[in-house]
Order: structure tokens, then sequence, then C-alpha cells
């Protein structure tokens, strides 16, 4: 939306706004990269936990980077599953327009935040997708609204009226109430192995760590520090 499209007061005021407003009004944690463990993913499970423990609002939310058709960047934001030794896991429809794009192009990129703790990680890698069986038994392990959501299905697809989803939501509410283990074919679990893992810590005097872990043609982890 440009300006046009706004009250004639909410521009000024956002821009005020935007310019009083400070980040990590907070005590920032230390972090020091030479204590950091070799493997990036039992760093990013203890950043995950001193974040939700430090009050972070849905710390695993996370936001999702892909490339359309056109190689033209696409973000959206999401929730993690799980991050194991095969990666950082996410659930979608594989007929979405991320699940298409992924489909065509499956090198994706990852990014939390984590401003209560001044915290950002940021993941890159190829993206796979888990069989039909873990598909469905990540989908059942979630709530009755998310199997509700998926039976709805038809993400990003063009919706002609509110009044049709408000119909097919009740439907599938009925549906999942009715049949907790529906099955929902086009729910799939994706998994984005990583190639390179980056923990960045925020600095108060803006001398922020930087912390890159990349994977070495041994399969082992490769780290370095970089300027912010």
């Amino acid at each position: 939306m440009d300006d046009s499209d706004s009250r004639p007061d909410d521009a000024a005021h956002g821009r005020a706004l935007l310019r009083s407003l400070r980040v990590w009004d907070t005590e920032l944690p230390p972090f020091d990269p030479a204590e950091a463990p070799a493997d990036p993913l039992a760093l990013f499970w203890q950043w995950f936990v001193d974040v939700a423990e430090a009050g972070q609002v849905e710390p695993h939310t996370m936001s999702l980077a892909t490339a359309d058709d056109a190689g033209r960047p696409d973000v959206r934001t999401l929730m993690l599953h799980d991050a194991d030794a095969s990666g950082w896991h996410f659930g979608s429809h594989s007929g979405s327009a991320k699940g298409r794009q992924l489909a065509a192009r499956p090198d994706a990129a990852l990014g939390f935040y984590w401003p209560a703790q001044g915290r950002q990680v940021r993941v890159r890698g190829r993206v796979t997708t888990a069989g039909a069986a873990e598909s469905r038994a990540d989908l059942a392990r979630r709530s009755p609204g998310a199997l509700a959501s998926a039976l709805v299905g038809r993400q990003s697809e063009v919706l002609p009226a509110y009044g049709d989803l408000v119909a097919a939501s009740q439907a599938a509410w009925e549906h999942a109430q009715a049949e907790p283990d529906a099955p929902a074919p086009s729910w799939t679990l994706y998994v984005l192995e990583p190639a390179e893992v980056e923990f960045f810590q925020g600095d108060a005097r803006r001398r922020h760590v930087r912390l890159r872990y990349r994977r070495g043609a041994d399969g082992g982890w490769d780290r370095e520090l970089l300027w912010p």
C-alpha cells in the first residue's frame, strides 16, 4: 500500500513513530563464539531455550525465503516443527506457492529473529520432502485446527469471496472432529538440510557477534566470524 491509500495523518504519524523506535530495550546476553559447540544444531537449541525462557513470543516462528520460476525472491512466516540431524523441519501444502517453488528450486533460507535477546539465526540449504507417512505423522502431532486447515487445502489459490472460505472451513472442522486421523494428501513435511548456519548476537554498542558455520567437504562444520 502506498501513501495515497492511507489516511492523511497515518503516514506522518507512522514516520514519526518509525524514527522514535529503538531496538533491544533490554540487557543483552553475552556470547563468546570461542565457547560455541562444534555443531550448529546444538547452539540453535541452546539459543532457542534461552530466548523462550527470556519471554520471547512465538520463538518457533521463522521466515522462509524461496524463489519462483523467474528467480524472483519470495518470503513468508511459518512455524518450525523440529530441528534434528537431518535439518530444520516445516510443513505446508505441496500445491501452495512455496510448495511449487521448492519443487522447482529446492534451495531456500530460514530466518529466526528473537528480539528478547537481540539474536538472529539464519539457515541456508537444500530442501527435501519427507515421505507420506512422515508427513501424515507430522500433521497428526498438531492441533485439530491444523488438521481442519490442511483439509481445506487450496493454499495460495485465488479466493472468490470470503464466504467461500467460511463454508469450506466449517466443513473441514466437522470433518476433522468426525475423523481425527483424516488424510490430507497435499500436506507435506519439508526438511531444510543446512549448508550454512549463522548466529547473530546483538550488542548495545553495535559490536555485534556473527558466527557462521559452513559445511566442509568432509561433511563436518567450519566456523568463521563475520564483520557486522
